[in-house]
């Protein structure tokens, strides 16, 4: 239960395949191959290009059926 408390403060939010902050998590219009969602902090951290290379990785492999994609190196969230 502390871990879920610990995600909703985290305040994730959605990134397009541009590297631009869409909006909150859980918003993407695409419910088969949603956009990548990070916490707002890890986010804000990464360049544009950052988020966008994690963002088109996974769209490119939702688009082919995977449902859970690893994060880019630099965008790889580490739990506290």
């Amino acid at each position: 239960m502390a871990q879920l408390k610990q995600w909703r403060e985290q305040n994730w939010v959605r990134i397009g395949t541009d590297g631009s902050i869409k909006g909150a998590c859980g918003t993407s219009k695409d419910k088969k191959n949603p956009d990548r969602c990070l916490p707002k902090r890890k986010a804000l951290s990464l360049t544009k290009s950052e988020r966008a290379s994690t963002a088109r990785k996974k769209k490119k492999a939702g688009a082919r059926g995977k449902t859970v994609v690893a994060n880019t190196p630099k965008a790889r969230v580490r739990s506290k």
